[in-house]
Parts: C-alpha cells; sequence; structure tokens
C-alpha cells in the first residue's frame, strides 16, 4: 500500500497545540470545581447534565455512551456509582428489554442545581471572557464543524454490537 505522506502545516499544528492546551487547562479546572461542589466526576456530570436537559430526565445508557463519547461499560460504572449516591436509577427500558434507562432522581437535580453556578462561572472566567462574542460565535461554528466531521466516523459506543455465533 502507498499512501501519500501527508504533513501538517505550521498554522495547523500551532492550531492543535493550542486546541490541546486549552482543552486540557479547562477541563483541569472544571474537574477540580466539579469534585469541590458536588463531589463529581467530569463524566458523571455530563451524564447528569445530558439527563437534566431532556423533560423527563431519563435516556438510553447507549444513547448517553454516544452523547459523552465514552464506553458503554465504562458508562455503566459511572451510573452504577451516581445510583449508589441516589442521584439515578436505572430500568430495563419499556420499549427494548436489552436497553437500560437512566433517570435522574430530585437528588440528582439538586446536586446540578449545587454545582451549576461554579460550573459556568468556571467556564466564563477561564474560557469566555478572553473572547469576544463573534469570537465565542466563531468558536463554536468552527468547533461544531469539527464534531460532525468526528461523528461521521461514530465513536466505539455508537458502532453496532457483534452478535455471538450460535
Amino acid at each position: 500500500m502507498n499512501e501519500a505522506r501527508v504533513s501538517l502545516t505550521p498554522t495547523q499544528l500551532g492550531a492543535y497545540f493550542a486546541f490541546t492546551e486549552v482543552s486540557s487547562l479547562l477541563r483541569h479546572a472544571v474537574e477540580k470545581q466539579l469534585r469541590d461542589a458536588g463531589d463529581l466526576s467530569y463524566v458523571q456530570f455530563q451524564l447528569l447534565a445530558r439527563l437534566g436537559d431532556v423533560p423527563n430526565g431519563q435516556r438510553r445508557m447507549t444513547d448517553l455512551a454516544d452523547g459523552v463519547v465514552y464506553s458503554r461499560s465504562g458508562l455503566t460504572y459511572q451510573a452504577q456509582l451516581l445510583q449508589q449516591r441516589g442521584l439515578v436509577t436505572r430500568s430495563p427500558s419499556l420499549d427494548d428489554e436489552r436497553s437500560t434507562v437512566v433517570t435522574l432522581t430530585a437528588a440528582g437535580r439538586a446536586v446540578l442545581a449545587t454545582v451549576f453556578p461554579g460550573h459556568i462561572h468556571a467556564l466564563h472566567s477561564l474560557l469566555f471572557a478572553a473572547l469576544s462574542d463573534d469570537d465565542v460565535d466563531e468558536l463554536a461554528r468552527i468547533l461544531g464543524q469539527a464534531a460532525d466531521h468526528l461523528r461521521a466516523i461514530p465513536p466505539r459506543s455508537a458502532t453496532p454490537r457483534r452478535r455471538k455465533s450460535s
């Protein structure tokens, strides 16, 4: 197989390094805020926030795993930890017996209400304070375009499971 060698321009490499640096610095600060305010990991917060974002507070585990780009088994473990704290419940889906539905509890909503003010403050002060509204619009457009491109290749959690041979 003879593939053409692909390289990055200095601008592309600089953009990549800036993106990874911003992502790492922001994630570290956000994870600390979530841990301090609600004893939540970043993934646990994402799970709760996605449940809090739908009117009935319910989603299938597979949809959550795809949304947070996390493995099914890893998300199952995180959901189990949240269930032990009384922040979510898990039950079989009424529509598909193979699926598990995760539901946000009142205690889960209370934890979200506790962590969100600090979370929003961290995002504003660490990321958005340095950007104009036009910059934020452009950033959202660019990152949305990149996310759409990456989503064209589904994450592992969204790929069909292999069936066991009989």
